[in-house]
This record gives C-alpha cells, structure tokens and sequence, in this order.
C-alpha cells in the first residue's frame, strides 16, 4: 500500500498525485515510470514518473482522467492508499552533452517531458521547450517547465493562448530561423509525436519518442505493449519507453490502442452508473 500524500485538480481532468514511495524516488531516473493497481480488483496502468523528491520520500504522477481507472483513481484523496505501486521501470533516458536540445511536450505529455528537460539541462544542454494543448487550459506545468529551460514557446490549436498552432508549427519557425538542434525529445498524443518524426526526419534531426502503450505486467512476459520499431517488435516496457521516432510504426501502434475501445468505454459506463 502506498499512501497518497498531496492531490489537486490541474484542470476539469487532469490532477496531480504525490504518492509516498521512498524506494522508487531514490532509485528512479528522467524517463522511466510506475505501474499502479488502485484496487485488488482493479487493471494495471502506466504512469510516468513526472517528478520525485529522495529526501521526503515521494514521487509525483500527473494524471489525465480517460477510463474507469484513472477516474477511480481522481476520486482518492490525500490520506488514501494505492493498493500496489511497482517501479522504476523502463530504461532511463540517455542524458549527455547533445548541444541544443527541443523537448515537445504535447497535453499530459508535458508531464513526462519534466524530468527529461530537467536532466538534459542539467548536463549542460540548451533546452528548448515547446508546450502544446488544444486550450490554454491544457497546456500544464508551465511555471516547473520555465524554471528548467532555457527558452520556452507556447501553442494551443484554438489561440487561447501563446501561438495559435500546432507544436509543428513551432518547431518549424525554429528550424526556418536556423536555430541548430542536435536532438529532438517529444512525447504526448501518438499523433503529435508521429508529425514532429515526420518533421525532424526532413531535417535529419534525430528524435526520441516516449511511447505508452497498452501495458499488463511491465516485465516484457505478455506483449502486450509490443511495437514495431524499424523491422524490429520491440516491448516497451522493457525495450523503451524511448525510441527513435524515425522508426517507429505510430500507424500500427494508433490502431493498436484502439482495439479495446468498445470494452474501455463499456467500464466506463457500468463504473458511472455504479
């Protein structure tokens, strides 16, 4: 059991969870992410680990409300327990000397990016960062996205707030004033991260993807999560959750998560008539 220490509502459908998990947040690194059950009777889901303190003993998850399990999730309160918690898992993102660096963080993927951004600035890159959403609303952690980079651009595809656009519309107004980047980093919606690998492959800019599939037991056993990446399955679990955006099949891997969508919804409606 892993008590819940902090939880507020970012948005109608986004929150912020501290959990107490002392082990994870002193071996976790900038990429990697947890696996949590909220009930004995409930699924396993994948959460990114989007920031962690070793010292108090906590790490932090940023949620967005889309199935019965997150929603049973946002209705625990500080006080409250999650019944299982496993992690770190997955590998680590590589940190090193890149250069200049653009991290692209669309919706909920803002979260995961965080911790990314903040280790890659920390190893001396420039750090670039482009957050986008549908509305101003959902557009998150901008104040923790400013503090750990060195320039940031804003888009929302309505124009409620930054530039009215898409993520790809910023990141080519950097490369059309000849901005240098050495890597891309971008995580979010599977669509958003299939155009910007589109984008950067023109440029031969390299470029990671943070992928969350559908995920059972987190160790590679069932497959589950299996992607193809250039002409090779891949789990990413195990394998990822990182991996060059210029291979990967988000065609087959959008189609994939929609194969339980019926059943998705079905829970849904028995958990809201419950």
């Amino acid at each position: 059991m892993s008590e819940i220490l902090e939880k507020e509502f970012i948005t109608d459908s986004v929150f912020r969870m501290r959990v107490e998990a002392p082990e994870i947040a002193r071996k976790r690194k900038a990429g990697q992410f947890i696996i949590l059950r909220t009930c004995d009777e409930g699924e396993r889901i994948p959460l990114t680990i989007a920031d962690a303190s070793v010292k108090e003993g906590w790490i932090e998850l940023v949620v967005q409300v889309v199935g019965k399990t997150t929603k049973s999730l946002s209705e625990l309160d500080a006080g409250e327990s999650i019944c299982d918690l496993v992690g770190p898992l997955g590998r680590p993102t590589h940190i090193e000397l890149y250069g200049s660096v653009v991290v692209v963080g669309g919706g909920i993927g803002i979260a995961p990016s965080h911790p990314i951004a903040q280790a890659l600035r920390a190893a001396g890159n420039r750090v670039i960062s482009i957050l986008g959403g549908r509305t101003k609303d959902l557009v998150i952690m901008e104040e923790k996205m400013r503090a750990t980079s060195d320039e940031i651009l804003i888009t929302t595809d309505d124009g409620s707030y930054g530039m009215k656009g898409l993520v790809t519309d910023a990141l080519q107004a950097l490369i059309d004033k000849g901005e240098k980047i050495d890597l891309v980093v971008a995580i979010g919606p599977p669509i958003m991260m299939k155009f910007v690998s589109l984008l950067t492959k023109k440029y031969d800019i390299p470029t990671l993807v943070s992928l969350n599939t559908i995920m059972v037991d987190g160790t590679g056993m069932c497959g589950a999560c299996r992607v193809t990446v250039g002409d090779e399955t891949k789990f990413v679990c195990v394998d990822g959750p990182e991996f060059d955006g210029h291979k990967v099949d988000f065609d087959e891997m959008m189609k994939r998560l929609r194969m339980y969508e019926l059943h998705e919804k079905e829970s849904m409606d028995r958990y809201a008539s419950s």
